[in-house]
């Protein structure tokens, strides 16, 4: 009887995420066949509509009030606003990341993207060398994968596959059009993502979510606990870290910003340090979330007990 149980139990769950995908699969068809730009902008009002009524919304305006206790509860609801309105814009770009980019190299300033560090990007792609960028949720994301992608940075990132089995392979496609090499995480994903290094190319990695048994750190003053992965990669191979964000501008315009290459704190010995690392990182992030707060993903639980 327990058995027959949790067949039926499995099968119930099957049919409810297939359900569930054939609603993602309908909604990124009716996207992609709006005007682009009509589409971002209908996204982000979308989700400020629903941000009102989501219980996330507890979770970041938390989030928010611990991180900037100086500022007004009007305050606070202003950021949750626009990080909502952030959130569903990057939802609708993502339908259209194949076509998104165009940013040219040799004619900056004519488009829709606009690029501060481009001669680091060169660098990084011309010197043989592998490395590791670390980025956090700010504007679109997605975004310095998509750059890598075009302009023959030979790159693979770190995501989280859904827990949805349909959404997740189609996910999976659609990003590798996009984005090159994709690393799913899971288990045993660190001798992935060193592979990566030892091959002599370069991984890019979002590390600003809450991680289980992480090392613990700061931000804003308040405890986290970090995914030390990026850090233990960095110490292993000796490699360089560059950090990049996306800073989401008037008028579906971006600008990304990478930096040169970061010095990071080494130990006694000369390696590069993993907490010193960590907290190095969560520093300047920081002070990119401060500078643009309504661009920053309050909706995970960042500080926890």
């Amino acid at each position: 009887m327990r058995t027959l149980s949790l067949r039926f139990l499995k099968l119930l769950r099957s049919v409810r995420d297939f359900c569930v995908a054939m609603l993602v699969f309908t909604f990124y068809a009716l996207v992609r066949a709006l005007p682009a730009q009509s589409a971002i902008r209908g996204g982000g009002k979308f989700a400020q509509f629903i941000g009102r009524f989501a219980p996330r919304s507890k979770i970041a305006l938390r989030n928010i009030a611990l991180a900037f206790p100086e500022k007004s509860p009007a305050e606070h609801q202003q950021i949750l606003s626009e990080a909502w309105d952030n959130f569903g814009r990057t939802a609708v770009e993502y339908c259209h990341l194949d076509h998104i980019w165009d940013y040219d190299i040799n004619a900056p300033g004519k488009g829709h993207i606009n690029v501060a560090g481009v001669e680091h990007f060169v660098q990084m792609r011309d010197d043989g060398k592998p490395a590791l960028i670390v980025t956090a949720h700010l504007g679109n994301w997605e975004l310095p994968m998509v750059a890598a992608n075009v302009h023959g940075l030979k790159a693979a990132a770190l995501f989280r596959a859904p827990n949805n089995r349909w959404i997740a392979k189609w996910v999976l496609n659609r990003r590798k059009v996009a984005m090159g090499e994709l690393i799913a995480s899971r288990r045993g994903s660190i001798h992935a993502l060193s592979n990566v290094i030892e091959r002599g190319d370069h991984l890019g990695m979002l590390v600003d979510q809450h991680f289980w048994n992480g090392v613990e750190s700061t931000l804003f003053g308040r405890k986290i606990l970090c995914n030390p992965a990026f850090a233990r990669l960095a110490r292993l191979h000796d490699c360089p870290v560059y950090a990049v964000r996306v800073i989401r501008l008037p008028n579906e315009r971006f600008r990304i910003e990478l930096t040169p290459e970061l010095q990071l704190p080494r130990d006694e010995t000369g390696k590069i340090d993993i907490k010193g690392s960590i907290d190095f990182i969560n520093c300047l992030f920081e002070t990119w979330i401060a500078e643009h707060p309504g661009q920053w993903l309050w909706l995970h639980r960042r500080w926890r007990g």
